[in-house]
């Protein structure tokens, strides 16, 4: 993947600072994981327009990007506050997984990690699919 502008690279960094401290989440306490999706994130804007997840893989970038789902903040952390990146997570690095629908690879991976800020994120939570605990 190219280096991306600096221009880019400040534009997100200041987005992922204001999206963990408005989620109450926290960046990967590993900088190394923090700056590799900082910087795949500032690519993608350069190249794609748009900050397209740097942690998937896609046959069609444009076409993916115009989807909307994997655009940062994706899908998964506005509805279930999970972040497969690990860019937002507890401050102990964990993804949160409590929202997540059984089976997903995230518990499956993870188990259930509890989110410290239930108050705090979700903002697309009505679009989770309903199940028996959720209803």
């Amino acid at each position: 993947m190219p280096e991306p502008s600096e221009k880019s690279l400040i534009k997100i960094e200041k987005f992922v600072k204001g999206f963990a401290e408005k989620t109450g989440t926290a960046m990967h306490p590993n900088p190394t994981v923090t700056e590799s999706v900082v910087k795949g994130l500032a690519a993608n804007v350069d190249e794609l327009g748009r900050p397209l997840c740097p942690c998937n893989f896609y046959p069609d970038k444009k076409a993916e990007a115009k989807l909307r789902r994997w655009i940062c903040a994706c899908d998964e952390m506005q509805i279930y506050k999970y972040c497969h990146c690990l860019l937002f997570v507890r401050e102990d690095g964990l993804p949160i997984t409590e929202y997540l629908p059984e089976g997903h690879e995230g518990r499956k991976c993870y188990g259930v990690v509890n989110d410290p800020t239930p108050d705090k994120g979700r903002a697309l939570r009505h679009q989770a699919p309903k199940t028996p605990s959720t209803s």
